[in-house]
């Protein structure tokens, strides 16, 4: 049978099980399954348990399920609300003040959270009721939040981009180092918006507010010290070498144990709750990482990646065309299903074209991630927009408004990181440098 046919029943069909109400994970293996039956002489049996052992057997893959009871040990204690006190002394004389506190506080919390969802409500339930309380106008408030709240992602280190890189068969650590420039620019482009808004909108700012003395400001850095002392722990024995991946991930579950401790933090019924919640995610994501390995080696079986490769040749598009594609069709797939998943869906048809086009895998993945960052802040069904709407009260219209701004600052720095993409690869050479 001819493959493009092949191709169009295998994607009817997977979108027939989604749109059913099926478990993706399961919908992938399905399709895998029934392609390979039909299609094939292989036995699926053999594929499938290649797949799930490949997959499930991965060393890469511990750290996944390290790093979520990590970030959900953490959002148990008081360290989100300690990394606000930490930074809003320190934000004074930056023309919108407090403002940036949802900047800088996402910043930091999401290299140890790993979460977009976990950053955005964290920092948010905190920041947002007091920002009001202060006469900081809501839409302002709000699209700090808006585009800081994406952050858990690029940041490493990034459920998603562990994800990724098992999916695309590229190093973790390598990934992790990529994105860590790229978040920075998100958070320094973001807060400078704001600093350029604030001035053009000086009416609208609350102008009686006390100064901290400098003083204060050095009291202030004590709340940091948990904050910074597990990204130096993290982070530092990942990009040193001294860690691999899933190393560092336990050591920050022991550290995460150690600051819930110090910080009183660690009851029972916490650490129960963050095991079980860490669990239920995990079991989640590695359905799906199963069942997108699955669907990856049936695909490969039957050929539709050859046929695609072919496909996109003969068509010779350039690179900055093809990116675009792509970018439009993740928005798309982002606005109805969550990052992870749609990653997850697609890699097996995406990355033969990418890697055959001549990019960079881990170009690629940080670029990918901030396309699902776009799709976080992207009508009609964005997470952060309701995120947002839920944390505000606002209607979705209002939302939306609000947050096209800080859209548009992610379809620049996309922009970009084309431009200059040793903004992604400089920081891995580096690292890998040093190593060797």
């Amino acid at each position: 049978m001819n493959e493009l046919l092949v191709t169009a029943l295998l994607i009817l069909c997977l979108l027939t099980l989604l749109v059913g109400g099926v478990w993706i994970g399961l919908a992938l293996s399905g399709v895998a399954w029934l392609g390979l039956q039909l299609f094939t002489d292989r036995p699926a049996g053999e594929v499938m348990t290649l797949a799930i052992w490949g997959s499930a057997s991965s060393w890469a893959l511990t750290a996944l399920p390290l790093f979520i009871w990590m970030g959900e040990i953490l959002v148990r204690t008081s360290l989100p609300r300690d990394t606000l006190r930490g930074v809003a002394p320190w934000l004074d004389l930056l023309p919108g003040r407090l403002l940036h506190v949802n900047v800088v506080g996402a910043t930091l919390f999401a290299a140890l959270s790993s979460s977009s969802a976990a950053t955005s409500t964290s920092i948010g339930k905190r920041t947002l009721p007091e920002l009001a309380k202060r006469g900081y106008p809501d839409a302002a408030a709000a699209n700090s939040l808006a585009g800081a709240g994406t952050l858990g992602l690029l940041i490493p280190p990034s459920l998603i981009m562990v994800v990724y890189a098992l999916a695309a068969d590229v190093p973790v650590d390598q990934l992790f180092a990529a994105g860590l420039l790229p978040g920075l620019l998100v958070a320094g482009l973001t807060m400078a918006y704001l600093i350029v808004w604030s001035v053009l909108n000086a009416d609208l700012m609350p102008r009686h507010e006390s100064r901290s003395s400098f003083r204060d400001k050095l009291a202030a850095l004590l709340n940091l010290f948990p904050v910074l002392l597990l990204i130096a722990i993290v982070l530092g024995s990942l990009y040193t070498g001294w860690a691999r991946p899933a190393e560092a991930a336990a050591l920050g579950v022991v550290g995460a144990l150690l600051v819930a401790a110090a910080l009183g933090s660690l009851t029972w019924a916490n650490f129960r709750d963050a095991l079980l919640s860490a669990t239920r995610l995990y079991c989640m994501l590695a359905l799906l990482v199963a069942g997108a390995a699955f669907l990856a080696m049936a695909l490969a079986e039957v050929g539709v990646p050859q046929l695609l490769v072919h496909w996109v040749n003969s068509l010779q598009l350039h690179s900055f065309v093809l990116l675009l594609v792509l970018m439009l069709f993740y928005l798309a797939l982002g606005s109805v299903l969550d990052g992870v998943s749609a990653v997850l869906l697609t890699m097996g048809l995406v990355m033969p074209v990418v890697r055959a086009a001549g990019i960079d895998p881990v170009w690629f993945g940080v670029f990918l991630i901030l396309v699902v960052e776009m799709a976080q802040i992207t009508p009609p069904a964005g997470f952060n927009l309701f995120m947002l709407q839920a944390l505000t009260g606002r209607p979705m219209s209002w939302v939306v408004r609000t947050t096209g701004p800080m859209l548009f600052l992610l379809v620049l720095v996309a922009g970009l990181l084309y431009a200059f993409p040793a903004i992604v690869t400089w920081l891995p050479e580096q690292m890998m440098a040093a190593r060797h």
